[in-house]
This record gives C-alpha cells, structure tokens and sequence, in this order.
C-alpha cells in the first residue's frame, strides 16, 4: 500500500489534499421580542367591600367623636374619657390586675396605670392584694367609684335610648358582629401572621380573647400590640 493510500485509510478515505472539515457551528435562533403584557383590569369591588370600606372609614371620626363627647360629660367629675373605660372594666370584669386591665382594652400598661394612679387620687379606685402575685396588686372600685359609675352609664343608656331609638336590637347585634369580625381580622394584620384566625379556627372576639383575663388572679401576658388607632391617647 502506499503512502497516500495509507494517508486516504486515516483520513477516511479523503485524499492528502483534501481539505480539513471544520465542525458545523451551532446556529441559535435569535427570538422575536414578546409584545408587552396588557395591564389586567381592576377587580370591581364588591357591594359587600364597599361598605365595609364604608364601616372602616368611619371609625376613626367615630372615635374621636365618642371620646369629645364622653370629655364633655365628664367634665364636672374630674374624670378622663380613660378613666372612664377603666371604671366601666372593672364594673363590668371586677378586680383586675394593670396588665390584664391593659391586655383587655388593647392598651399599653403605662397609660392604664396613669388611669389608675389618677382614679385612685379621686378615691374612685383601690389597690388590693393579691394572692397570685404579690408585686401586681388587683385594682377595685370604691364605694364611690362604683357609685359614680352607675349613675354616668344610667344617663348614658338612657341619652342613647332616646337619641337611636330608631335601631332594633337586631340592627345593634348585626353591629357588634361586624365590628367584632374587623378586629378580628384587623389584629391578625398587624400581628403579621400568614393565616387569618377564620382559616385557623382561633376565635379572637372579645368574648374569648378576654376569657383568660377574666381570671382576677391572673398576671401574666402583656398588652395586645395591636390596639386601636389613637386609643393609647385618648384621655389619659
């Protein structure tokens, strides 16, 4: 055989001369650009969502208002609109401690305990022992407190009997379950937990979420962080 034969039988076959392949350069085809997405339209709120929109929007003027007018009342008893809801928790849970007086109106402990300090220099409010924890005292109405009270919320029930007249008993309960509903749901947002207490089966209306507190003895846990807008202000 000779060289070139042999050359041919390692080339496969191709001649000396032949030129060298070179392998096929790989061809990407260039994609089209995509035409930009169309902005999907707003979802139309619900008639149930905007009136619920409507409740939450009126909230806060509400307030505010209830407290102007609870002041006012208030004027000649020395009283703050605070001291007020502090007397109205005891009246209604009996002794408590600050912290769980705190926990139950959604409140710091600090202004709750100016409340308390304020109440007890106008002898409406006393210290007790207590027998779970000697350093956090149970704080009870007087005679005087329990008294003063009574008759704010007897002119009270009655200014509201006459002014809304006009609401059944059924319209007020329908109220309270909306309201108790937002708070509910409310506290889960600015707790920042992932599943809302309808999907885990917690039940946090103020029924419940109080039961604990109504234990006079009990003083562990703090304030719920979540309380209402303004609330920790209002009076004190």
């Amino acid at each position: 055989m000779s060289v070139n034969a042999e050359d041919a039988g390692r080339n496969g076959g191709r001649g000396a001369g032949d030129p060298t392949p070179t392998p096929t350069e790989e061809h990407t085809p260039t994609e089209e650009p995509r035409p930009p997405e169309e902005p999907r339209p707003a979802e139309e709120p619900t008639p149930a969502a905007e009136l619920l929109y409507g409740v939450i929007r009126r909230l806060w003027p509400l307030h505010r208002t209830v407290v102007r007018a609870v002041e006012r009342e208030l004027q000649a008893t020395g009283m703050t609109a605070g001291e007020h809801a502090l007397l109205d928790a005891l009246r209604t849970e009996g002794p408590r401690t600050v912290p769980q007086l705190a926990r139950s109106m959604d409140l710091d402990r600090q202004p709750v305990q100016r409340w308390v300090n304020h109440a007890a220099e106008l002898d409406l409010v006393v210290t007790a022992p207590n027998p779970a924890h000697r350093r956090s005292p149970l704080i009870e109405l007087t005679a005087q407190g329990a008294e003063a009270i009574r008759g704010i919320q007897e002119f009270e029930v009655t200014e509201l009997r006459q002014r809304l007249a006009d609401l059944s008993t059924e319209d007020v309960r329908t109220a309270l379950h909306v309201l108790d509903r937002l708070g509910e749901e409310f506290r889960h947002l600015a707790n920042g937990a992932r599943m809302s207490p309808s999907e885990t089966g917690t039940d946090h209306t103020p029924d419940n979420r109080d039961r604990k507190d109504r234990n006079p003895t009990d003083t562990t846990g703090a304030a719920d962080p979540a309380r209402a807008p303004g609330k920790g202000r209002s009076g004190e």
